[in-house]
């Protein structure tokens, strides 16, 4: 015999072969279903008899396998069903010759045979024949069934008259010797009359009566004559027949003990049967009797007591049965079954490494030259035994070397199918799998070297099963999952190649579906690159949305009456962890921040990267990104636009690496740090953006509140100069501009201000709104600078002391002039410098515009936007007024203001004072000049705590009254815009203020010519509080 059957196991040794085969042309689908049904009948009760038949059905039989039929006669084939197809009944004399040449293949051993026609009607399909069935077709056949329980029952009718025959003690006849194949020549010759020969015989007979009693249901029976088969075939060294009785007893001891069978399905399938052999259902049936007529009480008994192998000697009969075998090597088909057989026992029993001998037995049994087909067939039985035994790697070993022999160079035409089919099933014993979800937490199970060549293998088998699709998923699985054991030059090569299959099949999401239904998940690549951390940014300051503080507390809920609530504010917190405290605006570029790393040999060339977001109407805006080799950490900013309105969640992102299209998914992600993934998206809101005719500053205004400032320019302006400031509105977003309010205000500076420093008109630009998108409006802001024009240095000391009284001077010809040298041509020491004073200090102004606008429906819902404009202004110095004094003049109601002015610019200017000429500076000129006044009556002002309580103390109020009194004389003076505030002493304010007491000459005749006669009536008046005369009258 030279052709194994891997499905063996032990309890296939009480059962009749039947062949099942068809006859010319019938379609392999109808055919096969018919072979279901007729398999369906795999075991019949005998009729007047609590005996069970066992039927083996099998399609395709090697003929030379049936000259086995004495040795064992489980491998007779007793029985022969013929299935054809005929229409006409022109075809049956040809078809029932068919069926006849079909049974003289296995004429030798069949007990009976049948044969099912289907199509064939009329005359001769109604003719009644015990060995043909006619069926019209394949759908109208319900009697196959019971035609082939009949068939079982006329082989059991062969099969007891058999036994009966050999059974029979005949002691005057002559007992045949059986023989194998290989042995009829050695037994040419031999003394047939010799003691040994005949108990040769006797002992091969017995054996073989065993095996039929046990196919006849009579288990009892069968392990008596086994017994006795084993002592006469071990007393004449019979060692072929005697393992061949040693294993027909470990056979009956295996269905004694295990009735459900030790062969996986078919055993579970006579489990369910519940009809077990009938000595092992008279088991506790006292009084029961055989068909022998031997009480079954005595014969359980024995079978208990003696002739049933415990489970520990099955193994030990197994294995000596099986060395016996060895020692022939034309028996190498029966060693492999028996260790198969004791394999399936050995697995029930739960002793794996007693199996795992004996499978190593069999790996190593030489048999003919075996073909592919054949050696793909021992591999996976070898593949499949282990797997029972719970040696899964190994398991996994053996499936793979069939797999290697589907696609073996000797075969024409390569399996790659089903190399491809076996490599899959190798998977889970070298603990893989092609879910990447299984690699992305805790740490790598398996064999990294050896799970990396099986999916090498697996995309070689791809490539030529012609399935490029194929070839890319289970290289980027490679790449995914056996990064970190990826040699540099490994992943180069491994790259290369995926990018070569892209080219032509890019890499989707999608699963792949195979043939046999199973489901390859997508692959995204999580590691190229590596995420380190997610975080959602904000928008830019300028473009933020602020709520309106009326309408803050509208989104409050109201439902519950009580202030603190724990239920609510432990769903808050939980809450928080996912929600962000910012808001993005409808329409406007969100921008999501990646923390990466590429861990690549490489530079890393990432295209189409974006956001995947649920919950809002999103625009993801792809960007594409080269990361160096081993670059660590790297930020990615990642942007988008909203569409709608609501929630909006930020799931992961995709990407397109080496041509693969991946979804990476923040859940699997593992040791990813995020700030949130879920934040508000809010109505659309207009986008301002404002330019000036002033250049921008390269100073950066950094306001105490923390707001950024969107726009800086500078400008440079003299002491007392006035700029306009035109500033362009433009709404360069999509929704019109509504609503503008504007405020101002100074930063950063110690410089005390005179008059108004920012001013403008707003109304002039709110005419223009609403501004609608892409349109453009003016605003204008006058720029008023006013510093302090006082020094302290006293340049012109020598004009007082030179002996020359002013007051002598004509009221038309105020000024006399000394020219002074230049400031830096005086004997400079630093120290000493900033002591007195540095005339060409430049100050620094700096201030804020604010732009509050708003818009669209984001004005509806009461949010708006703030824009800040930051202005740098450098003030250099004009002039300084060094000294300040007063001369009295010819009324009492004036007075001489005398000023030293000094032009400390490299300019020459004209001062004007009202009412007087212009004085001319030239550069680095000092000059005194003196304008005739009128003086002023403070009375307005407050003199005393009480009348101004908005003021902190007194101080504060007596520096307010200095500084009112300095604006009401510069405002009549009107000197260039340059303010004497800051030079008046409290001596000088007193010389202009009106004195306490008024008198004047009061004329009764308005005669001039009667002036020397008549009286002169004089009136005092008091000007102010602080003089106590109760308006006396004078006359002289």
């Amino acid at each position: 015999m030279s052709v194994p059957d891997y499905m063996q196991c032990a309890e296939d040794h009480q059962t009749l072969l039947v062949v099942v085969q068809p006859i010319g042309i019938v379609p392999e689908e109808s055919f096969f279903r018919i072979y279901k049904r007729i398999a369906a009948v795999s075991q019949v009760n005998v009729r007047d008899s609590q005996r069970v038949l066992y039927i083996r059905y099998r399609h395709h039989y090697p003929p030379e396998n049936n000259e086995w039929g004495d040795f064992q006669t489980h491998r007779k084939v007793v029985g022969l069903i013929t299935i054809t197809d005929c229409s006409s009944a022109k075809d049956w004399p040809q078809t029932f010759e068919k069926f006849h040449l079909q049974k003289e293949m296995y004429g030798s051993t069949l007990y009976d045979s049948r044969l099912f026609v289907f199509g064939l009607q009329g005359e001769i399909a109604e003719q009644p024949r015990t060995d043909v069935a006619f069926y019209p077709s394949y759908d109208e056949c319900e009697t196959v069934e019971k035609r082939i329980e009949d068939f079982i029952e006329s082989l059991f009718i062969v099969l007891e008259s058999k036994r009966l025959d050999r059974a029979t003690d005949k002691s005057g006849d002559k007992i045949p010797l059986l023989c194998v194949p290989f042995e009829k020549k050695d037994f040419v010759g031999l003394d047939t009359d010799s003691r040994h020969y005949k108990k040769r015989c006797q002992g091969r007979m017995r054996k073989h009566v065993g095996d039929l009693c046990l196919q006849a249901g009579m288990l009892q029976d069968s392990l008596v004559h086994y017994h006795m088969a084993v002592e006469l075939l071990r007393s004449v060294n019979d060692f072929l027949w005697l393992g061949a009785a040693l294993e027909g007893l470990c056979s009956a001891s295996v269905i004694y003990h295990y009735p459900g069978g030790t062969g996986g399905k078919v055993g579970s399938r006579r489990a369910q049967g519940g009809s077990l052999s009938a000595e092992a259902g008279n088991r506790h049936r006292p009084g029961a009797l055989t068909s022998n007529g031997i009480n079954a009480d005595t014969s359980a008994e024995i079978g208990r007591a003696k002739n049933c192998l415990s489970p520990e000697d099955i193994i030990d009969k197994y294995k000596e049965a099986i060395s016996y075998y060895g020692k022939y090597k034309n028996a190498g088909v029966i060693e492999l079954e028996a260790c198969v057989k004791a394999v399936r026992v050995l697995a029930i029993q739960k002793r794996s490494m007693e199996a795992s001998e004996f499978l190593q037995n069999a790996v190593y049994i030489n048999l003919r030259q075996l073909s592919e087909e054949e050696k793909i067939q021992r591999y996976s039985i070898l593949s499949e035994l282990y797997e029972r035994i719970g040696f899964h790697r190994k398991s996994a070993f053996f499936k793979r070397i069939a797999a290697m022999q589907c696609a073996a160079p000797s075969i024409p035409e390569p399996g790659w199918r089903a190399c491809y089919k076996l490599l899959l099933e190798t998977l889970p014993g070298y603990s893989l799998s092609l879910d990447p979800k299984d690699f992305s937490k805790g740490t790598h199970r398996g064999w990294a070297a050896v799970q990396m060549r099986l999916l090498h293998e697996l995309v070689y088998a791809s490539r030529r099963m012609g399935n490029p699709a194929l070839c890319v998923r289970h290289l980027s699985f490679l790449l995914q999952t056996m990064l970190d054991f990826l040699s540099d030059q490994e992943k180069k090569d491994v790259t290369q190649s995926l990018e070569s299959y892209t080219a032509k099949c890019p890499g989707t999401m999608e699963f792949i579906t195979l043939p046999d239904g199973l489901k390859l998940p997508p692959v995204p690549f999580t590691k190229l690159p590596i995420v380190r951390s997610v975080k959602l940014l904000n928008l830019p300051t300028s473009l933020r949305p602020h709520k309106m503080k009326s309408l803050l507390g509208q989104n409050v809920s109201t439902k519950s009456p009580f202030i603190y609530s724990p239920i609510i504010a432990h769903s808050r917190g939980e809450e928080r962890n996912k929600k962000i405290d910012f808001q993005w605006v409808q329409g406007d570029v969100c921008e999501v921040q990646l923390m990466v790393y590429n861990p690549m040999p490489f530079e890393l060339r990432v295209e189409n990267m974006g956001l995947l977001t649920t919950g809002v109407e999103f625009e993801s805006l792809p960007a594409a990104l080269s990361l160096p080799a081993e670059s660590g950490l790297y930020p990615v900013t990642l942007v988008g636009v909203p569409q709608t309105t609501g929630q909006i969640t930020v799931n992961g992102y995709h990407t397109s690496v080496f041509g693969v299209f991946s979804d990476c998914l923040l859940d699997n992600l593992p040791g990813v740090k995020t700030n949130g993934c879920t934040v508000e998206v809010i109505p659309a809101l207009p986008r301002l953006q404002i330019s000036t005719s002033l250049p921008r500053s390269a100073h950066t205004l950094q306001p105490s509140s923390g707001d950024e400032i969107s726009t800086n320019v500078s400008v440079q302006l003299y002491n007392g100069e006035t700029q306009q400031l035109i500033i362009k509105l433009e709404n360069i977003g999509t929704e019109p501009l509504e609503k503008l309010e504007v405020t101002a205000k100074t930063v950063n500076t110690k410089e005390k201000l005179y008059g108004d420093f920012l001013s403008w008109k707003l109304e002039d630009t709110l005419s223009q709104f609403p501004l609608k998108p892409g349109k453009i409006a003016t605003f204008t802001v006058n720029i008023k600078v006013k510093l302090d024009f006082s020094c302290q240095e006293n340049l012109l000391q020598d004009l007082s002391d030179d002996g020359i009284s002013v007051s002598g001077l004509p009221l038309s010809s105020p000024f006399r002039q000394v020219v002074k040298p230049r400031v830096e041509t005086k004997p400079i020491n630093p120290q000493e410098s900033s002591k007195v004073g540095d005339f060409s200090h430049v100050k620094t102004l700096e201030a804020i515009l604010n732009f509050k606008y708003s818009g669209g429906p984001g004005h509806v819902e009461g949010y708006y936007r703030n824009l800040s404009l930051g202005l740098h202004i450098e003030v250099e110095p004009s002039v300084f007024f060094t000294r300040v004094s007063t001369l009295p003049a010819t009324s009492t109601r004036q007075c001489h203001l005398l000023l030293d002015v000094f032009n400390s610019t490299e300019h020459e200017l004209t001062i004007s004072a009202r009412n007087n000429e212009d004085l001319i500076l030239h550069a680095g000129e000092c000059q005194r000049m003196a304008i005739q006044v009128d003086k002023f009556n403070f009375e307005s002002f407050p003199e005393s705590p009480t009348d101004g309580t908005q003021f902190a103390n007194a101080k504060q109020l007596e520096e307010e009254r200095q500084q009112a009194k300095g604006l009401e004389i510069n405002s009549k003076l009107d000197i260039w815009e340059a303010s004497v505030e800051g030079v008046l002493n409290q001596l000088v304010l007193e010389h202009l203020q009106l004195a306490p007491l008024q008198w004047g000459p009061i004329l009764r005749n308005s005669d001039p010519s009667l002036l020397s006669a008549l009286p002169i009536k004089t009136k005092l008046t008091p000007n102010s509080s602080i003089c106590h005369v109760n308006h006396p009258q004078l006359t002289c």
